[in-house]
């Protein structure tokens, strides 16, 4: 069964680590962030949704191609309102989550997560124990729609925990990815000085 893929991008963030600086306009090879993550998701799903705080936000959006946007309808509580705005607007049976200071993402990392979820609710990469990547994910929508229906929590390692996680050995990115270029973070302007800097 060909199941339809969703990507949300995440970027309602308020923007503290990175002097209040809106990340997804920061830019990495001569192209946005948010550029970069759209070309890359494009490859490997069928919808790209862009997930803002807020009306305004979702303002700044309206003229890329070939995306959606909607807006959280519950603040404060951090991912997990762009993930309840984002799983109602998506049309996929299965959803790639990310945030949008992750400008290095591949579409072959993408495509292993998608082809490795299988029976599973979700497919995680895993470095440890203590360590993994929720905003780096797929989940089957119908699996997020019942854990935001019941959620007590709202924390991403919960909910990861809650539901049937199939956790994707770090190693077996690296087999694809070998310097882990996908997993990097760009918390604040001192990050993205290093990364432009880096060749």
């Amino acid at each position: 069964m060909n199941e339809k893929r969703t990507a949300l991008i995440l970027v309602g963030g308020e923007a503290r680590r990175s002097g209040g600086m809106e990340k997804y306009f920061f830019t990495y090879g001569g192209k946005s962030f948010l550029s970069h993550l759209i070309s890359a998701l494009s490859k490997a799903t069928d919808e790209i949704i862009i997930v803002a705080r807020d009306e305004e936000q979702c303002s700044r959006f309206e003229d890329i191609p070939g995306i959606r946007i909607c807006c959280d309808q519950v603040r404060g509580i951090g991912p997990l309102g762009g993930i309840i705005a984002g799983v109602e607007e998506a049309e996929g049976d299965l959803i790639f989550i990310t945030a949008c200071d992750m400008p290095c993402i591949r579409s072959d990392v993408v495509e292993l997560l998608f082809t490795s979820i299988k029976d599973a609710d979700s497919a995680v990469p895993y470095w440890n124990e203590e360590m993994y990547e929720p905003l780096h994910a797929v989940y089957r929508k119908d699996a997020l729609k019942a854990y935001i229906a019941t959620h007590a929590s709202y924390s991403l390692r919960e909910m990861i925990r809650s539901i049937n996680t199939k956790f994707i050995q770090i190693q077996d990115i690296r087999e694809i990815d070998p310097n882990l270029k996908s997993f990097t973070n760009i918390n604040d302007l001192g990050d993205l000085k290093a990364i432009n800097g880096s060749k």
